[in-house]
């Protein structure tokens, strides 16, 4: 069910994102997409959350949330973990591990380092695209979760160039060292934020890829980050 409420006292993006991400932090909340324009939010939520929960949520001095006369039932689609299809993600990681396969049995022998270096090319330049395609909205659903980007909304603009320099960096081989390094820095922190999420058992839209393929955060998240943090260990200590 999704409910729509006005909301007074935001005066910037930082106002929005603050908003949105107490909003996120409920349980039974699904999504929650605040405009600064209207100013309005419409909150998807697993069961009816009063509206004094979402008040307390957001803080009783500088908000107030109110629910418009229209603000009714309008959707009756809950995203969760058991009903969501995992296809896309699992056919994305298919044909990365497929193609980065073949390139390695075209060469004539398997070389582990070389296959993690083209798989983790793959990963954080497809990744990238996906979050690229609607950068804004990645960037707000990043900030609801991600321990850097709650703090710096900017961070959450930021970070899907930086997986594709990653990307880059993976393909053409620029120093291992370096390029290891840094895989293993942003995806440990990373992870620290779908950790807490799930631990709070947080029912938020996972923003891995972007707003095309939506996705509940969960253990697949934690999974896909770790997965990297674990190949570029392996790597930094490969000889």
């Amino acid at each position: 069910m999704t409910h729509t409420y006005n909301i007074t006292g935001m005066t910037c993006n930082g106002c929005v994102a603050k908003v949105k991400s107490e909003l996120l932090k409920l349980g039974h909340v699904i999504s929650a997409e605040v405009r600064l324009e209207a100013p309005q939010a419409e909150v998807s939520m697993e069961k009816h959350i009063p509206v004094s929960v979402l008040q307390q949520a957001i803080g009783n001095g500088k908000y107030t949330i109110v629910e418009t006369a229209s603000g009714q039932e309008i959707n009756d689609t809950v995203v969760t973990e058991k009903s969501v299809s995992y296809y896309p993600i699992l056919l994305i990681f298919g044909y990365i591990t497929g193609i980065t396969l073949l390139i390695q049995f075209a060469k004539g022998s398997f070389n582990l380092a070389g296959w993690m270096s083209s798989f983790m090319a793959g990963f954080f330049l497809l990744f990238s695209f996906f979050k690229l395609l609607n950068l804004k909205q990645f960037a707000e659903g990043y900030s609801s979760y991600d321990v850097v980007a709650k703090k710096f909304l900017s961070y959450g603009y930021v970070y899907p160039f930086i997986e594709l320099l990653i990307g880059v960096a993976y393909l053409t081989g620029f120093h291992p060292l370096f390029t290891n390094s840094a895989t293993l820095l942003v995806m440990s922190v990373s992870s620290i934020g779908v950790v807490q999420s799930l631990v709070r058992k947080t029912n938020i839209q996972c923003a891995c890829l972007g707003t095309v393929i939506q996705l509940p955060l969960s253990k697949v998240t934690l999974f896909e980050d770790l997965l990297m943090v674990v190949m570029s260990i392996v790597m930094l200590i490969m000889p």
